[in-house]
């Protein structure tokens, strides 16, 4: 444990020197990950499809806001869909105006997840989001989490619907509309995706925030849990061909990267909880403290050999009865050289 606390201050201090290098440099590799799943998955503008662009367009993410991130992946995905038809162009575009309506102009926090939640749906490790977002969020992170599963939902049926798309002709405008709005629609596992993981941010949240000796790891297991029992109902009630052993493998890996945040970001030594109480002229306070875990840097003795005392095996017997100094064989012999 002690090594494990020792690598998470050194982390913790280099992010804290270097935090303005950092951040752009994670906004630039967000940005590339985003765009490049979008070329792939997508792919029918063959000019986005170019790396030079999805660098240049990364490099301008990486000094520009948040919602920058956001606003060039509903660029590339609209033009993506543009280009396999005019309808799924519109359609995106009703999409995309209802999200945006509903992140920016309602004011919704953590406008990010908007991003991050498709992204993750696509790598198949949809089930870390809602855990982490009731860890480091407020209940209100379910906004921007429900509107990454539509957009994701989105992208998925445009791609599913693109063979039939193909195959149509240019009149058949209405038939292309209906195609892809009850794609949408008609998709349940959309429905039960966003209920699933608006309850495990609320039940993560209020969990977490209990005064009860290691509420951030009950509310990790407690939010997977219901995470999948959620997920499983919905698939017993509107048959949408959920894989269980794909929810359980997502929910172990949604555990551990949660045990690992939880770790960084707080990590409580709970055996050394105390409980405090005093009071004012108004009022009793009960107060539960519980103590961070912390590594404490052990304190060298660096010993002063004088050359002129000391002797050459009288500075080696010194040296090895004094560990503290830590000197390997090496540099013990060049640092005789130079005193002697």
């Amino acid at each position: 444990m002690t090594e494990l606390l020792e690598i998470r201050d050194k982390i913790k201090h280099f992010y804290s020197k270097y935090e303005v290098f950092i951040l752009p440099i994670i906004k630039l590799l967000l940005a590339f990950l985003v765009l490049n799943v979008l070329n792939s998955k997508m792919g029918y503008m063959t000019k986005l499809d170019n790396m030079a662009i999805v660098l240049i367009v990364a490099l301008m993410c990486s000094f520009l806001p948040n919602g920058s991130i956001i606003l060039f992946g509903v660029l590339f995905s609209l033009l993506h869909m543009y280009a396999l038809s005019l309808e799924a162009a519109a359609v995106g575009l009703c999409v995309y105006m209802v999200v945006l309506l509903l992140v920016f102009r309602l004011g919704a926090s953590d406008t990010i997840l908007v991003v991050i939640t498709p992204l993750l749906c696509s790598m198949k490790i949809p089930y870390v989001i809602p855990v982490l977002a009731g860890l480091f969020c407020t209940p209100s992170s379910a906004l921007p989490v429900g509107c990454g599963v539509l957009v994701y939902y989105l992208l998925r049926t445009t791609v599913a619907s693109s063979s039939a798309i193909n195959v149509m002709e240019d009149t058949e405008f209405s038939a292309k509309l209906r195609i892809l709005i009850d794609g949408i629609i008609r998709d349940k596992a959309l429905l039960v995706t966003i209920a699933a993981f608006a309850i495990t941010i609320f039940v993560v949240y209020m969990i977490r925030r209990m005064s009860i000796d290691y509420a951030w790891s009950i509310a990790i297991v407690a939010g997977a849990m219901v995470d999948v029992v959620i997920l499983l109902i919905g698939d017993l009630m509107y048959d949408i061909n959920i894989s269980l052993g794909g929810a359980l493998l997502g929910s172990i890996l949604a555990v551990l990267i949660a045990a690992v945040a939880d770790f960084f970001a707080r990590g409580l030594d709970y055996r050394r909880t105390e409980k405090v109480q005093f009071e004012d002229d108004e009022y009793y306070y009960y107060v539960k403290a519980v103590p961070k875990m912390t590594f404490v840097t052990p304190e060298r003795t660096v010993k002063k050999i004088n050359r002129s005392r000391y002797g050459r095996s009288e500075v080696r017997r010194v040296v090895a009865d004094n560990p503290a100094t830590d000197l390997e064989e090496q540099e013990l012999d060049s640092e005789l050289e130079e005193l002697f």
